[in-house]
This record gives structure tokens, sequence and C-alpha cells, in this order.
């Protein structure tokens, strides 16, 4: 029985590692930083995997792209730590761990599914902007307003970000019992 629920683990990292990666493909163009269903599926992989194995998901996925498969939004490749974004793709593995931390730490109810989604997104916007902030001054030699930065990478974006949320609730209340995650059934 073990070997089937390790089995059933790398499967279903392996699944949403392959979402996430579609997830980049699908974006709306807003100046700055692009909004992808990335954020979506590194969500639903920390509520419905866990923290470990959803973090690990999602570190996959970034490692992946590291070593120059094309799944990031921009291509692949080491050089991408030194894009403006990467930093979002950090804040990934982190809101992915601090996702299911918080919705795990009990029952999974819908509150705090949804505590655990709006905390995984404060952490992805800490080390995104962050970064974008720090690299476009040190290494693009082009610093960003603390403003512009605010208005581009923040007030444009979040809404839909909100909006992923909710839905990462909806579908993970929805796929727990089907997967049979623990605490579900």
């Amino acid at each position: 029985m073990n070997n089937i629920n390790k089995t059933k683990g790398m499967v279903l990292i392996a699944m949403f590692t392959a979402l996430i990666t579609a997830g980049a493909y699908i974006r709306i163009p807003v100046p700055v930083c692009s909004f992808t269903l990335q954020f979506l599926f590194t969500t639903l992989a920390g509520i419905i995997l866990g923290k470990k194995k959803g973090a690990a998901a999602t570190a996959l996925y970034v490692i992946l792209g590291l070593a120059g498969l094309p799944v990031f939004t921009g291509g692949g490749g080491i050089g991408y730590v030194l894009q403006p974004t990467f930093g979002y793709l950090v804040g990934f593995i982190a809101g992915s761990y601090i996702t299911g931390a918080i919705a795990h730490s009990a029952k999974p109810d819908t509150k705090r599914i949804l505590i655990g989604c709006f905390a995984g997104l404060a952490v992805v916007y800490a080390f995104g902007m962050l970064y974008y902030y720090i690299i476009s001054a040190v290494y693009l030699h082009d610093p960003i307003g603390i403003g512009t930065l605010f208005l581009y990478c923040f007030v444009l974006a979040v809404p839909g970000d909100i909006a992923l949320c909710l839905l990462s609730a909806i579908l993970a209340k929805r796929l727990m019992p089907v997967i049979h995650v623990k605490g579900t059934v």
C-alpha cells in the first residue's frame, strides 16, 4: 500500500508540474508583469498535494525551466534568474508551501483554504515585487520607482489573482474528495 501512495504522490507532483507549465502559456499581457494562470495551479498544488508535495511540484517546474526547457512564460534557461519576474517563480514555491501548510493545519474547510490562498498570494507578491525592484536597479541599471512597481506589479495584477484564489478554493473543495486528500473523505 505504501508503494501505491508513493506512486500516486509522484504522479500528482508531475501532473501539477505540467499544469503549472500550461498555466504559463495562458496569459494576459499587462505592462511590466504578465497575468498568467501559473498562480492558480501553484495554489491548487499546495492545497491538494499539501505543503511539501505542492512546493515540490512547483520547485520541479522551476528546475525544469532553469535547466533549459521552455516552460516559463518567456522561455527557459539559467539566464532566467536575471529576468525581473524571476522572483515570482521563487515566490510560487514559497506560496505553494504556505498555502498547503495553512490549508492543512486542520481539516481543510473553505475558510482555511481561502486564508491559505491569500497568504500564499501575499508571499508570491512579496518575493516577486522585491526581486523585480532589486534586479531592475542592480542588474538592469534601470531602477523602477516604488509607485510604478506597485501600480504595474500589484494594482493591475492582484484583482485577477484574487479571483484565482476564489477559483482555487472552489476547485480544491470539489477535487480533494475525488483525489482522496487526507482529511476530506
